[in-house]
């Protein structure tokens, strides 16, 4: 991850913007005129920057939340705490974009030597009970490119396990 400077003010500096040079084989992945969107929407543009993405040990669960199948199904691909905010998850929204302000010029580099090979690693992982709001399990993966990430996802498992063997 580098510091995106030289790209500052041009036309080329938007969301999720690949910046190329063929020349030296590199692709330069942005998403800081996003952020700055974000930031600006939440009046966060002119806060502190943050060093650290959430609080640690910061407890949020699904009674915090929606409480109801209506509401449930109003908010199915929102966090649950989102429908209900309290001062702590408004703390923890502020934590994060404060984070993402200190954070929204870095960006992604793939590529540069000629002389490498292409190198992708996939890793996948199954926990057995590990949301702590019901007794669904969690399956988990992430691929990388060249010692970066590029896909990575964790949903709940869809039947409920009895056992991990």
């Amino acid at each position: 991850m580098f510091r995106n400077e030289r790209f500052k003010g041009s036309s080329i500096y938007s969301w999720n913007q690949d910046l190329r040079d063929k020349s030296k084989r590199l692709i330069e992945l942005s998403q800081s005129a996003y952020m700055d969107k974000i930031l600006k929407r939440f009046r966060m543009d002119t806060s502190k920057r943050g060093y650290i993405p959430m609080q640690k040990r910061l407890d949020l669960n699904k009674t915090q939340g929606a409480s109801t199948p209506e509401e449930v199904k109003h908010v199915q691909n929102v966090p649950y705490a989102s429908i209900n905010p309290r001062e702590p998850h408004w703390t923890t929204v502020k934590t994060i974009l404060k984070y993402l302000r200190n954070t929204k010029d870095v960006f992604l580099v793939f590529g540069g030597n000629l002389e490498a090979r292409l190198r992708v690693d996939c890793y996948c992982n199954a926990g057995f009970e590990t949301n702590r709001d019901g007794i669904k399990s969690q399956t988990r993966h992430v691929s990388i490119l060249n010692r970066g990430a590029v896909d990575w996802k964790i949903s709940k498992q869809s039947t409920t396990a009895m056992s991990a063997t």
